[in-house]
């Protein structure tokens, strides 16, 4: 990883998407993305903690229950990094599972912790001002894209 400044626009420069933890959720939403449940249970901790507005749980099964009965794909935009937490701006779309009809889409912001290469925690906040607000991350902590 190249060493860090901010530049005029108050982003890191020099920080890539090649930090690991980073690899690693951009590895998680094409998991997801491709309805590959088992790859993106592989990428996760076993007592993987994953949260949004219904409430928290733990572990894989959940994590595949969600996957299976969500119809879910998150399109990532923008991304923050620290340490081990990346947090993500997405573009969630929901799918009717009869017609692969978007019925919902909006603008979220998720916190993954990404631990020994597994995302051991996934929460989902509103928007993504709520998000950083969770990690202590702003706008400093933006990474460029490759």
């Amino acid at each position: 990883m190249r060493a860090s400044r901010d530049n005029a626009a108050g982003r890191r420069e020099g920080v890539t998407t090649a930090a690991p933890e980073i690899r690693t959720v951009r590895a998680w939403h094409e998991a997801l993305n491709s309805g590959d449940a088992d790859h993106l249970v592989e990428l996760s901790h076993p007592e993987v903690e994953v949260g949004g507005p219904r409430g928290t749980g733990y572990g894989t099964q959940l994590l595949r229950e969600w996957v299976n009965r969500a119809n879910i794909r998150l399109k990532p935009r923008r991304v923050f990094h620290r340490a081990d937490t990346v947090v993500v701006e997405q573009r969630p779309e929901w799918r009717a599972a009869a017609t692969g009809k978007v019925t919902v889409s909006q603008t979220v912001g998720s916190v993954f912790v990404v631990r020994e290469g597994r995302v051991a925690r996934v929460i989902r906040y509103p928007d993504l001002a709520g998000a950083l607000g969770a990690t202590n991350l702003d706008k400093a902590h933006e990474i460029q894209s490759d």
